[in-house]
């Protein structure tokens, strides 16, 4: 119940009004405070604090909606109620899509009045309550203590600050790895819809025939094999936030489709004849360049520019390599707890190792060399070695393989050592001599087929369909092999670009 003292502002200019409604106040057990004129209105908010603000839309000095507008840049969580004129429908209506909490119309009835004030007090109480309980939630949940403290995380926390509380659609950009989700998931925790659901989806992990059922849910029998009704991922995400990642893979076809669902705010199930309002906030991630897919007429101008109202581009590892220490103190202490072991931590020549590779998976690709390099370690309180990273070190840069004078030699896949290592025998044998032969074996084949991968990439410019059919694969496997690879198309599709430009 809200408190007995709460102040309820009173904004008519007609004097009978006031005190008719400053009476109904008290006898409900609230403080009335008045206000004749906007102006009044807005000076008393500043200095009175009230709780709740019945609004008059008719006033003398200034539109009822504009004192609105100002009470709502001042101050989002102050209630208003509007009263409007009987007949003026479109006031109310007008007066909600603006913020108000609620309209009465008059003539009103008293006992209408009180009920819709106690909703609104009682209401933005329960508001405040789950603000309190979120706070600390949201300071936990901090970039800072997930992914660094350098200046570009600084300034992507600043980003989410600024943008969270928003109901802005926004995109982040980033090569895969970079931490896209986790960004995604402070904007929610962050923002007005915190409470409500976060519902993450993969577009490219689902097959093109099933992508609009999985979004937009389809109605029993619709379909064969749509043996019961399911509910799609943006009703899931009612009242919150839907995460749409890997944007940039959904087919053309239902870009169009997800076009004007952000556009109506409404969703239509395969097989129902009725379409169902949905309340949600859109937060996209993607690894390609997707202005790039526009001129390409892969994706759709008018979806870009729909989803990237606000956009977050997210640095590479490599370019905040002050974040190393901090990642690889973090990834330790949650390996070793779910490993139930004690590694301290790194060796000298390990941390070199670390410091020198040029983390092309970014800091999944540190957490899972990290992991591994736990699980290798077998005595309490051992420190991890170069050979425990010995799947980094067979992928090192080539610069480290040659002398200061020598010039990497031409790689018939036309990859370089990192690429091709048949073209590196001697530094394949130094980085795993202890292995048996066909562990060897394996570790060549399978940076053949990662080169295999990059160059289909580079002779398709990045488009990742024509690869797949170029090595006769399905865009699923495809897909997950890049993933596995921790391989973005992002480069491939800029190079494609800058050629073009000249």
């Amino acid at each position: 119940m809200p408190s007995i003292s709460a102040k309820v502002l009173i904004v008519d200019d007609l004097e009978e009004a006031r005190w008719v409604l400053s009476n109904l106040i008290r006898q409900a057990g609230f403080v009335p405070v008045m206000a004749a004129s906007g102006e009044e209105a807005l000076a008393c908010i500043r200095q009175e604090a009230p709780d709740l603000v019945l609004l008059d839309v008719g006033l003398p000095d200034m539109d009822g909606f504009e004192v609105l507008a100002r009470v709502k840049a001042n101050d989002k969580t102050v209630p208003v109620i509007m009263v409007t004129a009987n007949g003026k429908a479109h006031d109310a209506a007008r007066a909600v899509r603006a913020g108000a909490w609620d309209y009465v119309v008059k003539p009103f009835k008293n006992e209408d009045v009180v009920l819709t004030m106690r909703s609104a007090l009682e209401g933005n109480l329960l508001k405040r309550q789950v603000r309190q309980i979120l706070k600390p939630l949201r300071q936990a949940d901090s970039l800072l203590n997930t992914m660094g403290n350098s200046a570009a995380i600084q300034r992507i926390q600043s980003e989410v600050e600024r943008v969270a509380m928003t109901n802005f659609s926004v995109l982040v950009t980033g090569e895969s790895g970079t931490g896209k989700e986790l960004v995604s998931q402070a904007i929610h925790v962050r923002s007005q819809r915190a409470a409500k659901p976060f519902v993450a989806v993969d577009c490219g992990a689902i097959a093109e025939s099933l992508i609009e059922s999985e979004l937009f849910g389809h109605e029993k029998g619709s379909f064969t094999g749509a043996h019961q009704a399911k509910v799609g991922a943006f009703e899931l995400a009612d009242g919150g936030t839907i995460f749409l990642d890997e944007i940039g893979n959904l087919p053309l076809a239902m870009q169009g489709k997800l076009l004007r669902v952000l556009e109506t705010r409404r969703i239509h199930r395969i097989g129902s004849t009725n379409e169902r309002d949905v309340n949600f906030r859109v937060v996209a991630a993607t690894n390609a360049d997707l202005l790039v897919m526009v001129d390409q007429q892969t994706f759709r101008a008018d979806l870009y520019h729909r989803l990237a109202e606000y956009t977050i581009c997210l640095p590479s590892l490599r370019e905040r390599k002050e974040d190393l220490l901090f990642l690889v103190d973090r990834f330790l202490t949650q390996t070793n707890k779910e490993l139930g072991k004690q590694v301290q931590g790194l060796s000298a020549s390990a941390w070199g190792l670390i410091q020198r590779y040029n983390w092309p998976g970014n800091a999944r690709e540190l957490r899972n060399q990290l992991r591994r390099a736990v699980l290798l370690c077998d005595d309490p309180g051992e420190m991890i070695a170069p050979k425990n990273l010995g799947a980094l070190d067979a992928r090192r840069s080539p610069s480290e393989y040659l002398g200061p004078d020598q010039a990497e030699p031409p790689c018939p896949l036309d990859g370089g050592l990192r690429a091709c290592p048949l073209c590196a025998p001697a530094a394949l044998l130094a980085s795993g001599s202890s292995l048996p032969l066909k562990e060897l074996v394996g570790r060549v084949a399978v940076q053949v087929e990662r080169a295999l991968l990059l160059q289909a990439l580079e002779l398709t410019q990045g488009n990742k369909a024509h690869a797949a059919r170029l090595l006769h694969i399905d865009y699923k496997t495809i897909h997950s092999k890049l993933k596995a690879y921790e391989i973005s198309s992002t480069p491939f599709m800029r190079d494609s670009y800058k050629t073009a430009e000249r």
